[in-house]
């Protein structure tokens, strides 16, 4: 279910945590993180919270997008499938596209196609409401190619 400020004041309460703090939170135990399971675990979480557009301009203002794309350079496979994940979530909003775009994250996005793990090659094609910003003759191309 999609969160409105009401809502969200609703589930925090007078004591809670703001979500753009608990956000903050998660990026800090994942850029402090050594261990993998952790930082696995940190990823997705976050790439849950890139499917709620309430989340978006917290997902810009903490480089939240900017991380996903660093999972998806990672060797580690959960990694990048999560990093995947994430950033097909959160692309749905034309601002959040426009970042993945700008920091080059569309050769990142064509890898994830080839990749042999079923889950992270899926990601991209689920969605098919992304719209053409996202796609484009070499993009289209690809995904040809691996259609045969």
């Amino acid at each position: 279910m999609f969160t409105n400020n009401r809502r969200q004041e609703e589930r925090t309460g007078k004591y809670g945590t703001p979500r753009v703090n608990y956000l903050q939170e998660l990026v800090s135990q994942f850029q402090n993180a050594t261990d993998e399971e952790i930082k696995e675990r940190i990823a997705a979480n976050l790439a849950n919270f890139a499917y709620d557009p309430y989340n978006y301009t917290f997902l810009r203002q903490l480089n939240v997008l900017e991380l996903f794309l660093d999972c998806m350079t990672e060797p580690n496979e959960r990694l990048v499938e999560f990093g995947i994940g994430g950033i097909c979530n959160a692309c749905v909003d034309p601002s959040n596209a426009a970042v993945v775009i700008q920091c080059g994250g569309i050769p990142l996005v064509i890898e994830c196609l080839s990749s042999p793990v079923r889950n992270t090659r899926q990601q991209w094609n689920r969605d098919e409401s992304r719209g053409s910003h996202m796609l484009n003759i070499p993009v289209l191309e690809h995904l040809l190619t691996l259609a045969l």
